[in-house]
């Protein structure tokens, strides 16, 4: 149905929360790359109107430090635009701290805990080989 794939990983020992979290920082990312994966608002059968959702699937992966570590690296190198989301942003509490946090980091000592990307079905596959359906 999409020959594009979108793919969150995140790093296995996260608490729930930081899992939820950093999902819904993440899924924010692909939604401003990509604003075209919004559908239309819900209406349901009483006229209330909700906000509209994504039309495509997401897929949420999980993995450990080493392999999240290998996934970024992967995604860097094919050219693949991703959100990710660093230990570091966890003691942070406004956006310009975060992007102030992430800035101290080059991708060989980021301690990313989450990464998000939506490419070819092949493509993201690939980067994300290693990981495993989140559970």
């Amino acid at each position: 149905m999409f020959d594009t794939k979108i793919a969150i990983v995140l790093r296995d020992d996260l608490q729930p929360w930081q899992a939820l979290n950093v999902t819904a920082f993440l899924t924010s990312g692909i939604v401003a790359q990509f604003p075209q994966i919004i559908g239309e608002a819900y209406r349901d059968r009483a006229g209330n109107i909700y906000n509209p959702l994504s039309i495509q699937p997401i897929v949420i992966l999980a993995a450990d430090q080493g392999a999240i570590a290998t996934i970024h690296r992967r995604a860097l190198a094919a050219g693949v635009k991703t959100s990710a989301y660093i230990e570091e942003m966890f003691s942070t509490g406004h956006d310009a701290a975060n992007r102030a946090a992430f800035a101290e980091f080059a991708p060989e000592d980021a301690k990313i805990v989450g990464v998000a990307l939506r490419a070819d079905k092949k493509i993201v596959d690939k980067i994300a080989k290693g990981a495993r359906k989140h559970p």
